[in-house]
């Protein structure tokens, strides 16, 4: 959407960033966060859908890095957009359709939902 704004035409963002300029100066920087976090919000990232090949593939690498206690790069979904963990994975559990994991730079433990799950690279 645009506005006619002195003769200029101008976009919803130019707006947007206008008023920032113009009020950050008297909010606080907790403020400022937390409206960073809520555009952060308007800029998700869907879930994408797997084909059945790239689940197959996906589940024949988990399988392998397991056999052979490999590390794995995972790219999931977090909610909001793409992350990616290098972990070594412990089990696979199909009940909960979860991995069991530690994170390499961490050695904390944790799961990745299944479902999550956008692509394994083996490293």
């Amino acid at each position: 959407m645009f506005a006619f704004i002195g003769g200029v035409i101008m976009s919803n963002d130019n707006l947007r960033d206008r008023g920032n300029i113009k009020w950050t100066s008297l909010m606080l920087p907790e403020h400022v966060e937390m409206l960073k976090e809520v555009w952060k919000e308007d800029e998700r990232v869907e879930k994408g859908m797997l084909e059945e090949d790239q689940a197959a593939e996906i589940d024949f690498k988990l399988q392998m890095a397991i056999k052979d206690d490999l590390t794995v790069e995972i790219k999931h979904h977090n909610g909001f957009d793409y992350s990616y963990s290098k972990v070594k994975l412990i089990s696979i559990d199909r009940t909960k359709m979860r991995l069991k994991a530690i994170d390499q730079p961490t050695k904390e433990h944790g799961y990745i939902l299944l479902s999550d799950i956008q692509n394994v690279k083996i490293l």
